[in-house]
C-alpha cells in the first residue's frame, strides 16, 4: 500500500495506491481532495485522510508546491512546513518528499498515449533528456536525465527567472511592470495567478479598452483569471481577453523552448498544469510552436523536439506514488 500526495496552497490531493509487482495500480483505492488553507498542517490532512482505518503503508511520497532541501519543505502561498522525519515518526512510514514539478516530471516516463495530445510529434532521441513545464497556479519546470538505465528527475525554481520580452508589445507590458515591482519573473505573467496581472498590464499601456461589464464583474471575483479566460475564448472575444490569451500562449511558447535549450530536451518537451488542456485549439492553431520553433540558429533543431500537453490531472499523484514504490523497491 502506499499514500501520495498532491500538495498545493490551494488544495491537497490524497490517495492511496496498491502495489502490483513492480507497479502499482493506477486507479486508487481512495481519493480525497482537501482544502489546504482550513489545516495547520500536512500531519493533520493526513490523519483525516486515513481515520481510523488500519492500513499496512510500504511507502509514502508528496510532491510539493516549494523547494525541497534535505528533506524539508516551506510551501508557497501557506504557513507550512513540511518534513520527512516528522511524518515517519508519526505514521511510521518512510516518506520521501518532492517537490510537485519533480513528482509530474517523476510521471513523464510512464504516461499512456490516452495521457497525452500531441502538438508535434518531431524526431525524439530515445536517451535524450525531457523537459517539463508546467503553468497552474504558478509556473514549474522540471527535467529529466538518462541514467543507469532510466530516467532520473530533477526540480528546478526555472519559472522565477527573469521574463525576456521577444516583442514591442511585450516590452511594453515589461517597461509596465517594472513600475510596480523590482522583479518580474515568467511566473508572474505565465501562470494561472499571473494571467491578471498580465492583462492588467496590457490594459494599461493603453491598447486595447476595458469594457466596463467586465471591469465591474473582475472587481467583485476572487479569481480573474476564468473570467478573462472565458471573455477570450467567446464567439465574440473581448479584444483586451483575447490580447491577454495570446499574449500568455507566446510567452508561454518562448519559455518552453528556453528550457529545451538549456536542457537540451532532445527527448521532448511536456507541458503539464491545469491551463493548457483548457486550450489546446489555441495551442494547437500554431503560434505556440512557431515560437517555440523560432530559435535562430538553433531553429532546425527545435523542430525536431516532440512537444505534448499532459491532460491527465492525476499525472502528479502518478509521480509521487513512483517515488514511493521506487524507495519501498530500493529499501
Amino acid at each position: 500500500m502506499l499514500l501520495a500526495g498532491d500538495i498545493g496552497g490551494t488544495k491537497t490531493v490524497l490517495a492511496l495506491f496498491a502495489e502490483r509487482g513492480q507497479a502499482f495500480a493506477r486507479e486508487p483505492l481512495r481519493e480525497e481532495t482537501f482544502p489546504s488553507s482550513s489545516y495547520s498542517s500536512l500531519e493533520a490532512i493526513i490523519a483525516d485522510f486515513l481515520g481510523d482505518a488500519t492500513l499496512q503503508l510500504n511507502g509514502a511520497s508528496f510532491g510539493v508546491a516549494g523547494p525541497v532541501v534535505q528533506g524539508r519543505a516551506r510551501i508557497t502561498n501557506l504557513p507550512w512546513v513540511i518534513e520527512e522525519k516528522s511524518i515517519e515518526a508519526q505514521f511510521g512510514v518512510p516518506t520521501t518528499l518532492l517537490n510537485d514539478l519533480e513528482a509530474i516530471a517523476n510521471a513523464v516516463p510512464h504516461l499512456h498515449t490516452a495521457d497525452l495530445f500531441t502538438l508535434h510529434h518531431g524526431q525524439p532521441s530515445p536517451t535524450g533528456a525531457i523537459a517539463v513545464i508546467a503553468p497552474g497556479t504558478g509556473l514549474g519546470e522540471a527535467y529529466l536525465v538518462w541514467v543507469n538505465g532510466r530516467y532520473e528527475s530533477f526540480p528546478s525554481e526555472g519559472g522565477h527567472a527573469s521574463f525576456a520580452p521577444t516583442s514591442p508589445e511585450q516590452l511594453e507590458v515589461l517597461a509596465y511592470l517594472l513600475t510596480q515591482f523590482n522583479h518580474v519573473s515568467y511566473e508572474r505573467i505565465c501562470s494561472g495567478m499571473g494571467i491578471p496581472t498580465l492583462y492588467a498590464a496590457l490594459r494599461a499601456v493603453g491598447r486595447y479598452p476595458e469594457p466596463a461589464w467586465l471591469r465591474d464583474r473582475l472587481d467583485e471575483a476572487r479569481d480573474q483569471t476564468p473570467i478573462i479566460f472565458s471573455a477570450a475564448l467567446q464567439e465574440e472575444p473581448v479584444p483586451l481577453c483575447r490580447a491577454t490569451l495570446d499574449m500568455f500562449i507566446e510567452i508561454l511558447g518562448n519559455e518552453a523552448a528556453n528550457l529545451a535549450l538549456k536542457v537540451l530536451a532532445t527527448g521532448g518537451i511536456y507541458i503539464g498544469g491545469g491551463i493548457p488542456p483548457r486550450i489546446l485549439p489555441q495551442l494547437e492553431a500554431g503560434r505556440f510552436l512557431e515560437l517555440f520553433q523560432r530559435k535562430g540558429r538553433f531553429s532546425q533543431m527545435m523542430g525536431k523536439i516532440p512537444v505534448h500537453v499532459i491532460r491527465n490531472p492525476k499525472v502528479a499523484l502518478y509521480g509521487a506514488a513512483y517515488e514511493a514504490l521506487r524507495a519501498v523497491r530500493s529499501g
